[in-house]
């Protein structure tokens, strides 16, 4: 089944709302975000650290052919509930946009289906509404395809 990626951007707020139904147990869509050499598949980058753990941070990095850093990112996890959520900050290294808060929320539909519900805080609507001019929701819904696609064959 064929499933989209879901961007909810209300006038005013400071705050985009994405969510996405996997046809993948709840078990495997956490892992999608949590094991390294997952992450690297769907998300085409190099992860450079992920502690998955509460204070725990992160560090992702790509870069192009000749070794050149494209693009590098960074957080902190604040909080981290196996199977159920995490709570980090991501900043993109070398851009205008100001570090967001993340709220990660992963929820078993049935037994072979779940859900990802993302809740992205930023400092102001102006640095939002920045975000919602690039094809923000046009990548994101590539990269969940990326992930069903990917993690299906570790069934």
């Amino acid at each position: 089944m064929e499933r989209k990626t879901k961007v909810h951007a209300e006038d005013g707020k400071q705050e985009i709302i994405i969510t996405r139904e996997f046809d993948l147990p709840l078990q495997l869509l956490f892992r999608a975000y949590t094991e390294p050499g997952i992450v690297e598949q769907w998300m085409g980058t190099k992860v450079l650290k992920l502690e998955n753990k509460k204070h725990g941070s992160w560090q992702f990095e790509t870069t192009d052919a000749g070794g050149k850093v494209v693009f590098r990112a960074n957080g902190t996890i604040h909080d981290f509930v196996a199977e159920h959520k995490i709570t980090r900050t991501f900043e993109m290294e070398n851009t205008p946009f100001e570090t967001q808060l993340e709220f990660l929320e992963f929820e078993a539909l049935t037994d072979d289906s779940s859900k990802l519900t993302m809740h992205i805080v930023y400092r102001s609507v102006a640095l939002r509404d920045k975000m919602l001019q690039l094809p923000f929701a046009q990548g994101i819904n590539m990269a969940h395809n990326r992930l069903q696609n990917f993690v299906q064959q570790l069934k």
